[in-house]
């Protein structure tokens, strides 16, 4: 991919967007994850044209609670990727619109270092109260920036606390962050963290009690049921804020990506990952046709019974499915 910061020209058609966005064209990617959070009717026919080329990125998740650096080290990943010569996008996802303000203009606005650099695409992307700390349609908008040839796709998760686990199903690698001073040691065993980082990163180590987090953490990974062979998760130090510590992320990130590679453990997620986000298209699908055919009416009235004692959610839920073969 050679990037440049503009089109040549204003496409309309598809077929042009993913061409552009192929060679480079920042506003074409921009404009295909559009079509993507808008969920617009050309979504298909852009998903169909782009699937060919998707499968190389590295796809890397950042997750952690709120005020642990997420956004800072997210800026500090950039800079020393760049510096390695890779291209790298950022998908930012916030708890509001991103047309709105709000985490846009605040969080994200430390990310403008990269704002004028040809080989950095950052988009944030809301989460529309989708639990998990992804929007639904970041599977969507991954595979966009993976197709258009980026070499890393890092997704930056809203800080949710416990749900953020999902970001782990949709990653290459999951970097979980943590800092001192947030009782994050019993914030991870609580909220199952330790089951889903590949690479953990203590940031803001310059504070006191850091060595505390990274002993905390040690000890707790040290419990995990692991096989010989399995991937043992490092602990890196960071103070994202200078720069500190950040080379070494970079540098397990690659260690893990090599090593799901070369043991299958890559193609793995990578199937369970298309398996979740089929089913999902699919449960959409039922949802809309369902309420295409009968509306709300029905469901109304199945609920009536069900909340009246005079038949069971089961028996409901059947009659309910059944009325889509009607």
């Amino acid at each position: 991919m050679t990037p440049t910061t503009g089109d040549r020209r204003r496409t309309t058609s598809v077929p042009d967007l993913v061409r552009d966005a192929r060679e480079g064209h920042l506003r074409s990617v921009a404009r295909l994850v559009s079509l993507v959070e808008d969920e617009s009717p050309l979504l298909r026919e852009a998903m169909a044209a782009l699937t060919p080329y998707a499968g190389h990125a590295h796809v890397v998740g950042i997750t952690g609670s709120p005020g642990v650096g997420k956004s800072t080290s997210t800026n500090a990943l950039v800079g020393e990727l760049r510096r390695a010569g890779r291209t790298v996008a950022v998908l930012a996802v916030d708890p509001s619109s991103p047309f709105s303000g709000g985490a846009l203009l605040g969080d994200r606005v430390r990310m403008q270092d990269h704002a004028t650099d040809p080989g950095v695409f950052i988009r944030s992307m809301a989460s529309r109260g989708h639990l998990g700390g992804l929007s639904w349609t970041t599977p969507q908008a991954v595979r966009v920036l993976d197709a258009a040839g980026f070499d890393v796709v890092l997704v930056e998760t809203v800080g949710v606390g416990q749900s953020e686990v999902e970001v782990a199903g949709l990653a290459d690698t999951t970097v979980v962050l943590l800092a001192p001073g947030m009782g994050d040691g019993i914030q991870a065993a609580k909220a199952g963290i330790l089951e889903i980082g590949d690479v953990y990163v203590v940031n803001k180590a310059d504070r006191d009690g850091a060595d505390q987090v990274r002993r905390d953490l040690r000890g707790m990974l040290a419990m995990a049921d692991r096989r010989e062979e399995d991937w043992r998760p490092p602990i890196v130090r960071t103070v994202a804020r200078a720069g500190e510590g950040v080379p070494e992320v970079v540098a397990r990130l690659d260690e893990h990506h090599a090593w799901a590679r070369r043991t299958g453990v890559l193609d793995a997620r990578r199937r369970r990952r298309a398996r979740r986000e089929v089913e999902s298209i699919a449960v959409a699908a039922l949802r809309g046709r369902w309420a295409g055919l009968h509306g709300h009416a029905s469901l109304d009235r199945l609920a009536d019974e069900v909340a009246s004692h005079r038949t069971d959610p089961y028996a409901a839920a059947d009659r309910l499915l059944a009325g889509l073969d009607e």
